[in-house]
């Protein structure tokens, strides 16, 4: 179903022009590739940006993102970054880790290394942290994305009841604070959850990557399906230079893009093991 423009919108319609800019630059700036069917998702995103500026033309605003005003092509990049997640989606994967994080701790003296390389809002982030702390395994754990306002919720560790709601009661109160007054309706992470995550902006499709010790996970989930194959093929051979032997890469439920690489072995649902050649 595709996304209708907002009810008594009062700018027009976006034009192809404009369209096919936006396209262009998205693509450029963070790797993701949008068809001719998210023509409406994009007008109303930008809508709204156009509302932020106070503006009623398209191509001006192109233009501003172009020039990069204000800071405007990083509005313009969050504007167009769609950020789905929830807690323990994919539980599979968890248990996964969980009894990864059991082997690492019984054979290892250091922390387990996780990357969460597109963690949205944060839960996935706070998942693994969870995950990690109840199979009382040290870790350290990196979790970047692109969307800038989506890293600042994360890192906030701050969200509307309902999102936890579906945590086991026990979960619950192990690792989120309950808010009283005028928190009420909201949770937070506890402190001793905070220490173990570390949250930075990164572009998967940046020509660089700051400098990171190998990771023995990382969480790459339902963010390739906007990048074209071979932004996908890049993107895994930089995944095989910060894996550790033998560590662990998984994706989304509809991603098998490692599938085909000679060093990742398939070793549960959408989860590799990174196998190099000695």
């Amino acid at each position: 179903m595709h996304e209708s423009p907002a009810a008594g919108e009062a700018h027009s319609f976006l034009p192809e022009r404009e369209f096919v800019l936006a396209c262009q630059l998205i693509n450029e700036y963070a790797g993701i590739k949008l068809g001719p069917h998210k023509r409406y998702m994009v007008h109303n995103r930008l809508t709204r940006r156009l509302r932020a500026r106070g503006m009623d033309s398209f191509s001006d605003y192109m233009a501003l993102v172009q020039n990069d005003v204000a800071g405007e092509r990083e509005a313009f990049v969050n504007a167009l970054t769609t950020n789905l997640t929830a807690f323990f989606r994919e539980p599979h994967h968890f248990e996964l880790l969980a009894a990864r994080a059991r082997q690492h701790r019984a054979a290892e003296r250091r922390p387990m290394r996780v990357w969460c390389s597109a963690c949205s809002t944060g839960e996935e982030a706070w998942s693994i942290a969870m995950t990690l702390r109840e199979a009382a395994c040290p870790a350290e754990i990196v979790a970047s994305d692109i969307d800038t306002e989506a890293l600042d919720k994360a890192s906030a560790g701050v969200y509307p009841t309902e999102r936890a709601a579906a945590l086991p009661a026990e979960r619950l109160k192990a690792h989120l604070l309950r808010g009283v007054g005028a928190n009420d309706g909201w949770v937070s992470v506890r402190p001793e959850l905070r220490t173990s995550v570390q949250f930075m902006q990164l572009n998967l499709q940046s020509p660089q990557w700051p400098a990171m010790e190998p990771f023995d996970v990382v969480f790459c989930r339902n963010v390739v399906i906007y990048f074209d194959r071979e932004a996908q093929k890049r993107l895994l051979n930089r995944f095989a230079t910060v894996l550790r032997p033998r560590g662990l890469l998984v994706v989304g439920h509809a991603e098998s893009f490692p599938a085909g690489h000679p060093a990742f072995r398939a070793c549960g649902r959408t989860a590799y093991d990174f196998l190099p050649a000695a």
